[in-house]
């Protein structure tokens, strides 16, 4: 009898991360789209020949007990005229569930022009899931917890390329090459994970203090259909921005960010995917930002 207790746990283990994993696949970090670049392609750290970090935070707009919580750190620094790193840390939580993703980064910048570049970035670190035993509150001793935190941490990484110059930006990034490399059947995160990212955005200017950047995103998911997003960003000055997008789940992303001094500040709110919207209200991101050149 407990053996067959413990099997049904493990499955409901295994049900609630694929629904974690999927949730967060569907509705990315916002800030990757306009603000932080590098956050979904490893190719565009230290492109701006600056020193960046930001510190995000994400999580449901509505306060639903367990909710899922999205905390992530990105820093990235040009330590010469074409090579930079970068290091992002990505630590969620959804009820018992924890995930961290810890990534290093290197890119570089090819000049191909005057004013355009080619960018090569790789990333690669550790991940891992596992159940926070204090937040258990049936027996700690469950094997079927002690084999799912048992798995430890697991080799992963991003490969990303991009061209730009003063108007055009086109990006690919393969993404999580350590699941789409496994070939065990029975692996499982092997579902509901992003395997690769394309965009495409050009900026017009509109006088010496408008500018306007239609952009369009293609992203995959693994069992799930790929995901078309559109939309604009419009920033004023360099100093305040503002963008708008919607994606082919039906749902819709908006967000604003300020420039003070060396100081950035953002906020996002995603609508939920149709597919998840009757147990979520959306969520909110804020995040804050250092840049110095």
């Amino acid at each position: 009898m407990k053996q067959k207790l413990h099997i049904k746990y493990l499955f409901i283990c295994f049900a609630l991360i694929n629904v974690q994993t999927a949730m967060a696949q569907l509705s990315p970090m916002g800030n990757m789209y306009f603000y932080n670049q590098y956050l979904g392609n490893p190719a565009m750290a230290g492109a701006t020949n600056k020193i960046n970090v930001n510190v995000l935070f994400r999580k449901q707009f509505n306060d639903v007990p367990n909710a899922p919580k999205y905390q992530v750190f990105t820093g990235e620094f040009a330590y010469s005229k074409n090579s930079a790193v970068g290091l992002s840390v990505d630590l969620s939580n959804s009820g018992l569930f924890n995930n961290s993703r810890i990534m290093g980064t290197y890119a570089y910048h090819l000049p191909v022009t005057a004013n355009a570049k080619l960018h090569f970035g790789l990333s690669a670190g550790v991940s891992k899931e596992y159940v926070d035993r204090q937040d258990v509150t049936a027996d700690s001793y469950d094997p079927s917890i002690n084999r799912f935190n048992d798995r430890g941490y697991r080799f992963d990484g991003d490969f990303g390329v991009a061209f730009t110059d003063e108007q055009l930006n086109l990006q690919a990034t393969w993404l999580n090459l350590h699941n789409q490399l496994n070939t065990d059947p029975n692996f499982v995160t092997g579902i509901n994970f992003a395997t690769f990212f394309t965009s495409a955005s050009y900026k017009l200017k509109a006088g010496t203090d408008l500018a306007v950047e239609p952009k369009i995103v293609y992203r995959g998911i693994k069992g799930m259909d790929n995901i078309i997003e559109g939309g604009l960003g419009f920033s004023y000055q360099q100093k305040f921005s503002l963008f708008g997008l919607y994606h082919s789940t039906n749902n819709a992303t908006v967000g604003m960010g300020i420039i003070y001094n060396q100081f950035k500040l953002t906020g996002i709110y995603s609508i939920g995917p149709s597919a998840i919207r009757s147990f979520t209200g959306g969520d909110f991101e804020i995040g804050l930002g250092w840049s110095l050149k």
